[in-house]
């Protein structure tokens, strides 16, 4: 009997730690300072990086980890990712692995019969709820960084407060998007999360992204910020589509009309009696409309 997390420590970790101590070190990051975001010793470090430890060939050759190490050491040596985040950013990623990967390929090729396995449920199941919700709530948590370290920021953020939200695959309710509780403000010129995202707990922007996905949009996330002429200006000369909707009319409706079947990512509405103004972006993951207000900035 071998468990699927007896493949992860000997052959995932391995060569994934060796890849990432050589990037960061080809990066500037000194031996101590590789050991100490690893979480390990400098000898092992040494041993990494000078290609002393066995690592497993089908590893090397999956592009997605390829990108996963490049992301990381980038992140980390910008200062735009924590090493906490990095460890959820990898602690997903194995899960997606383990789930219909390669890391379930390997995990049968050690014991075959799970191959053959005929129980009511899959043991690496590549569609499971579970994998679906850390990935989206890891989107939001790497978009809330993403916006963090977005130089001017808070200028963009309305007197209500913004929200990133995204939604899972299949979700039919507000219980199904995660977004920050409360709301972002801009404290003395500063962007504040007031607590780490999680699911249920927005309602508005929330609103907005699931009134677009039930008149055909794909997009799965959302951020509200300030409106202003320029502003949606600034996002049409970066290729981005704008619509407007009545700020006035009940919300599902007016998104409803002010789509009409169009691409569009960019919805604004310019106001109405009590209500403010606000641009929302929407996308495909919360990482992506984050970056957005970069085009704005």
């Amino acid at each position: 009997m071998r468990f699927i997390e007896e493949v992860v420590v000997d052959e995932f970790l391995p060569t994934y730690r060796s890849l990432l101590a050589e990037a960061l070190r080809e990066r500037g990051f000194t031996q101590s300072e590789v050991a100490e975001l690893l979480g390990i010793s400098q000898s092992a470090v040494s041993k990494y990086v000078h290609g002393e430890v066995e690592r497993n060939e089908r590893l090397l050759d999956h592009r997605g980890l390829t990108e996963l190490v490049s992301r990381i050491a980038e992140g980390l040596a910008s200062g735009e990712m924590s090493s906490v985040q990095a460890l959820v950013e990898t602690e997903v990623f194995v899960r997606e692995l383990e789930q219909g990967g390669v890391l379930a390929r390997l995990h049968e090729a050690v014991v075959p019969e799970l191959a053959d396995y005929d129980g009511e449920f899959a043991v690496h199941d590549p569609d499971s709820q579970l994998r679906a919700a850390e990935r989206t709530l890891s989107s939001v948590r790497r978009g809330l960084r993403v916006l963090e370290n977005t130089s001017g920021f808070a200028t963009l953020i309305p007197a209500v407060g913004s929200n990133l939200v995204q939604t899972l695959p299949d979700a039919d309710g507000i219980d199904d998007v995660v977004a920050v509780p409360g709301r972002i403000l801009d404290v003395k010129g500063r962007a504040t999360f007031p607590a780490e995202p999680e699911f249920g707990v927005s309602e508005h922007v929330a609103s907005v992204v699931l009134a677009a996905r039930a008149v055909g949009s794909s997009v799965r996330a959302g951020l509200n910020i300030r409106y202003d002429e320029s502003v949606v200006a600034s996002l049409e000369a970066a290729g981005h589509t704008a619509v407007e909707f009545d700020a006035e009319a009940s919300l599902e409706p007016a998104i409803a009309d002010a789509l009409g079947g169009t691409e569009a990512d960019v919805l604004y509405q310019t106001g109405g009696m009590g209500v403010e103004p606000v641009v929302y972006l929407l996308g495909p993951d919360a990482v992506t409309v984050a970056e957005w207000t970069r085009d704005i900035l």
